[in-house]
């Protein structure tokens, strides 16, 4: 947890912004029976995070033992330092009111929740979940997700290749993807494995942006990290194209325009400005022309670090 705390700074200070968050875990990480001082743990490192540090808490879940404990001790003490609280094994919406309960009661009610759904019924609700007002994002449990088809799904469901052509699994995704999307939430991809073939993992983060529509993805490793900022940033021709059009569009106060030889308007013109904060957010170089829309959101950051 400290190295991924350190390594996030690091690439702070490389990218000029926090291009990643880190998620201190307690579910697989909190040893049985020590799960409270896992989490005093986990509020020591919180706290001490830099004030532009993006840190959030894998908790158990809501049915296990720890649950509760876990909110009242992480969320209670450190909940001002935390962007969000990870909730894993989600299966409905009950158990989204049932975080939100504890989290009030903690006094931390203003955190967001991001989910990870991990069973054929969890995927089967997703839209129902994905419209909850405390959910930020859902994540997809690939490992879980298939050990739950009973062998159903073979062991190369879980592997690099596998997990983009087993219809079971391309479903799952896609399910996710599209109930985030339809309610304005964030899809965030699994992860993968396999983290020593740096190729491949760029090739599966290429996939899962461009094929499956998720817009986050998690990374089990720091080798990982690079691989993933890179196919999920737009590359320097999209960023001038949107910048140009975007450019274009203001001084003509949003109305039609012809660029290029093709009509752009208001539907292309949120396109393009999403195409400019994801750049943004991944660190990406923006053309001086478009800077100064991001200049608040500069300042706030430096006066923060």
């Amino acid at each position: 947890m400290r190295k991924s705390l350190q390594l996030q700074a690091e690439l702070t200070e490389e990218f000029g912004a926090c291009v990643f968050d880190v998620t201190l875990d307690c579910e697989d990480g909190a040893p049985v029976g020590g799960e409270a001082e896992h989490a005093a743990l986990v509020v020591e490192l919180a706290n001490a995070a830099g004030p532009g540090a993006r840190v959030a808490v894998r908790v158990h879940p809501v049915d296990h033992p720890a649950f509760e404990q876990d909110i009242a001790i992480i969320a209670g003490q450190a909940g001002r330092r935390l962007c969000h609280v990870m909730l894993p094994k989600v299966e409905s919406s009950n158990d989204i009111d049932a975080a939100v309960q504890a989290l009030g009661a903690a006094g931390a009610g203003h955190l967001h929740l991001h989910v990870l759904l991990e069973s054929p019924a969890a995927v089967h609700r997703a839209f129902d979940i994905a419209s909850h007002t405390s959910v930020q994002s859902i994540s997809f449990g690939l490992m879980d997700f298939v050990s739950a088809h009973g062998g159903a799904i073979p062991s190369v469901g879980m592997g690099i290749d596998g997990q983009f052509t087993h219809p079971l699994v391309v479903r799952a995704k896609l399910e996710i993807a599209s109930a985030c999307h339809a309610n304005g939430k964030v899809p965030s991809h699994c992860v993968v494995t396999e983290f020593k073939d740096k190729a491949a993992m760029l090739a599966a983060a290429r996939r899962a942006a461009d094929e499956f529509g998720f817009t986050r993805m998690w990374s089990i490793h720091p080798d990982q990290i690079r691989p993933i900022l890179e196919a999920f940033a737009p590359g320097e021709h999209e960023i001038e194209i949107a910048s140009d059009v975007l450019v274009a569009a203001a001084a003509a106060d949003w109305a039609p325009i012809s660029h290029r030889h093709k009509l752009e308007d208001r539907a292309s013109y949120r396109y393009y400005w999403q195409v400019l904060q994801r750049a943004h957010r991944t660190g990406r170089r923006l053309p001086e022309t478009v800077q100064p829309w991001f200049e608040h959101e500069n300042t706030s950051r430096r006066q923060a670090v």
